[in-house]
């Protein structure tokens, strides 16, 4: 269950900034957490992303901060009016991008950034050859519009899956070639598609409504990606099965052991920055709540009435715009 509750205000420790939040990413994970899917410790205060205003400084980190804007993704407790964040994971967010658009990039950006090039490697054309097709569960979710941009702008073939009329728009918006429609035939679809041979790769952050599904649909000697479990986990596997359904690789990768070095977290999230900043890439935020309505914004989202990206803004966030 989450409360609103007041709490006395943090102070930052060495090697932290203390940020005024002007808007929490709201995630999966923090729903996983939330009904103890992954451990956690209740009470507590959930969230790990979000953007906002440096207020205070740690008493190793340089002052010139205060008053800099900055994005985070690895900073407890971020479902608050003040977080401390660490100094070293805080990025500096460009003037052209609001606080909502800040606090959603990072987790699902890095994500799709990791997912694209890390856990696989799909490839668009190169020396006349066709390009890799992939196929994307939840097209229209705040990860899988970021990763249908940018496999799409390298040319990759992108098939992805939805659950309305209107995700299916949206996911076409991001440059899906193809949208399906959640059911029991996804698999032959994708064969149809692919003249039988199925995708290279398959993202599969839903879990276990779609696992076996993602299994048929992938090429011989491809990958199934699995990133979440959206409807629950996957049950026990027997990997044995692997080689009859053509040596294929499955992989459960997390996003923090691709950005764990510090060389790799300031390459992919200046990427992933830049590219929003440019316009290259859109970051949807689709849902803004109040930060007292945290409660129903995880019942949102956990019953998929949501697309895109949802923050909580606090009372002292200006420009809110409630959906």
């Amino acid at each position: 269950m989450l409360e609103h509750v007041e709490i006395d205000d943090p102070t930052p420790g060495p090697g932290q900034l203390l940020v005024r939040v002007g808007a929490a990413g709201i995630n999966f994970i923090d729903t996983y957490l939330r009904a103890g899917r992954y451990p956690s410790q209740p009470p507590y205060v959930p969230g790990s992303e979000g953007a906002g205003v440096v207020v205070g400084v740690g008493s190793d980190v340089d002052t010139d901060r205060v008053g800099t804007r900055v994005a985070w993704c690895e900073a407890p407790g971020s479902y608050a009016e003040l977080v401390t964040v660490p100094a070293a994971r805080a990025v500096p967010v460009p003037e052209s991008v609001d606080d909502p658009t800040a606090a959603s990039v990072l987790l699902q950006g890095l994500t799709a950034h990791y997912l694209l090039d890390g856990s696989a490697h799909p490839t668009g054309p190169t020396d006349g050859n066709a390009g890799d097709a992939i196929l994307v569960h939840a097209g229209a979710g705040g990860v899988g519009l970021v990763l249908t941009q940018l496999a799409a702008a390298r040319g990759i073939r992108v098939i992805t899956t939805v659950s309305t009329d209107a995700k299916a728009e949206l996911s076409r918006s991001a440059g899906a070639e193809t949208v399906l429609r959640y059911g029991p035939d996804i698999a032959e679809q994708v064969r149809d598609l692919t003249g039988g041979a199925g995708v290279r790769v398959t993202y599969d952050g839903v879990g276990a409504d779609t696992f076996e599904q993602s299994l048929a649909a992938t090429a011989t000697r491809g990958t199934v990606v699995l990133f979440g479990a959206a409807s629950g986990p996957v049950p026990p596997f027997d990997l044995q099965r692997l080689n009859g359904l053509g040596s294929l690789s499955v992989t459960r990768p997390t996003l923090a052991d691709f950005i764990r070095e510090p060389r790799e977290f300031i390459w992919r999230t200046r990427e992933i920055m830049d590219a929003v900043a440019s316009g290259a890439l859109t970051i949807r935020v689709d849902h803004r709540y109040r930060l007292t309505e945290a409660a129903r914004a995880h019942t949102d989202l956990e019953a998929r009435r949501t697309a895109g990206s949802l923050v909580l803004e606090p009372a002292s966030a200006a420009g809110r715009d409630q959906k």
